[in-house]
């Protein structure tokens, strides 16, 4: 539990207990030693009540008429003094506690803690050999309780200035301290998210600074490094379109002529001879599947190079996929929001989103099971967003980016976009936001 308090409460807290500590110290010290003081205080009356007995009794004793002489002392000896007669048949006095007058003010708890002393005295009186009473000491400590409770209060008030003082000031240093602390906390989770643009205030103590610069230092180096890694995937999705470019133009430049030059021989050998028996049919399946490769042929064509983003634009070309989803899966409800200023779009950044739209929707067919779909791509400010979404089976949890959405995922970081596939609501969302314009290479914009 002690390692869930905040820095602050686990710096204060001892603090708090420490002087909470010494107060109750300073108690049990005073309930140890008050009592001993007291009776120390009061042992020169004890004493004196004892000297001015032995000299009354000698008077007394000396005296023809002593019950006057007696009589007389009393008399001097007034009601506010310590020293009184008490005679025989009054009885002892009463304790120290019951005696105690005017305590001005001071609580009764206060009184119990000091645990107050008997410390009175008595001297019997005798006259003709016979004791008469007693001179006793019946001290009234309600003046040295008042004192004792003054020092209290004035001990308990600094402690208290103390520990105010001290834990401010502890609060404040903990404060100034934490500060830097905190701001190197979110540099680096802004570096964890791959910001790299802001640096980390450097403040605080020296080591505290020291941590700042280090995590300055490693911001340059992640910037740079991220900004090579994006120009390294930049090259590579450059050559794979290069590639899939040569590959098509080999595929509709060779294979392309074959398949049409297959199909014309059919043709013209199922005209030449009569289509009869067993050859008959052989000729409509060399049709049929002379049909088929150059359909599969236009098919891997289109996911090579998607001919139509230069001559048609972006939009246009999105219009074209989305119609041939719709014959290759009618029971799938597409529906499409697109921006026309996209064919305003060429380049990598056209490429790149006709692609992403291509493997979503792919994924939908072969994965999904899903009823319904929905394609948006929209122009906002300097940025293009794009959102597939279907009410599919979603996605394992375990396998979030499979190949097709990996391979786009490195396209969209090559051009410092981002990519997030999600599920809310019972629904599968694909997210994706690009930059229009690429300090790099320029290759994006309206």
């Amino acid at each position: 539990m002690w390692q869930r308090l905040s820095f602050k409460t686990q710096l204060v807290l001892p603090l708090l207990v420490s002087f909470l500590a010494a107060l109750a110290l300073g108690g049990v010290l005073l309930q140890i030693f008050a009592a001993g003081q007291l009776a120390d205080e009061n042992e020169p009356g004890r004493r004196s009540t004892r000297t001015v007995a032995d000299a009354l009794n000698s008077s007394l004793g000396a005296s023809d008429n002593p019950q006057k002489m007696l009589d007389a002392f009393v008399g001097s000896l007034g009601s506010s003094s310590d020293i009184q007669f008490r005679p025989l048949e009054a009885g002892p006095p009463p304790p120290a506690r019951e005696r105690l007058q005017d305590l001005h003010g001071v609580p009764q708890w206060f009184v119990d803690l000091i645990a107050v002393p008997e410390i009175d005295a008595a001297t019997p009186v005798i006259i003709g050999g016979r004791r008469v009473g007693d001179i006793v000491f019946v001290p009234d400590l309600s003046a040295e309780l008042f004192e004792k409770w003054i020092g209290f209060l004035a001990l308990t008030g600094l402690i208290a200035v103390l520990m105010v003082l001290t834990g401010t000031i502890a609060y404040l240093f903990a404060g100034s301290a934490l500060r830097p602390l905190r701001d190197l906390g979110t540099g680096l989770t802004r570096i964890r998210r791959g910001d790299y643009t802001t640096p980390i205030p450097v403040a605080g103590p020296p080591e505290i600074r020291q941590s700042c610069e280090e995590a300055n230092a490693l911001v340059t180096t992640l910037a740079q490094l991220s900004e090579d890694n994006r120009d390294l995937l930049h090259r590579l999705v450059s050559l794979q379109d290069n590639e899939r470019r040569d590959l098509a133009r080999e595929l509709h430049d060779e294979l392309g002529p074959l398949l049409f030059s297959i199909r014309a021989g059919t043709i013209a050998l199922s005209e030449a001879s009569p289509q009869t028996g067993h050859l008959g049919n052989s000729v409509q399946e060399v049709m049929r599947s002379v049909e088929a490769l150059q359909q599969t042929n236009r098919r891997i064509l289109d996911r090579l190079r998607p001919l139509y983003i230069e001559e048609l634009g972006l939009e246009t070309s999105l219009q074209t996929l989305l119609q041939n989803f719709r014959k290759q899966a009618p029971h799938i409800g597409l529906t499409t929001a697109l921006d026309p200023d996209l064919n305003g779009i060429d380049g990598p950044l056209a490429q790149t989103v006709y692609r992403l739209i291509q493997e979503a929707l792919t994924n939908v067919l072969r994965h999904a099971a899903a009823r319904n779909a929905h394609v948006q791509a929209s122009i906002a400010g300097k940025a293009l967003a794009i959102e597939i979404s279907d009410d599919g089976a979603g996605f394992p949890a375990d396998n979030v980016f499979g190949r097709g959405l990996t391979g786009m995922q490195e396209r969209v970081r090559a051009l410092s976009g981002s990519l997030t596939l999600l599920r809310a609501d019972e629904r599968t969302y694909v997210r994706c936001r690009l930059p229009l314009e690429t300090a790099r290479d320029g290759s994006a914009s309206i």
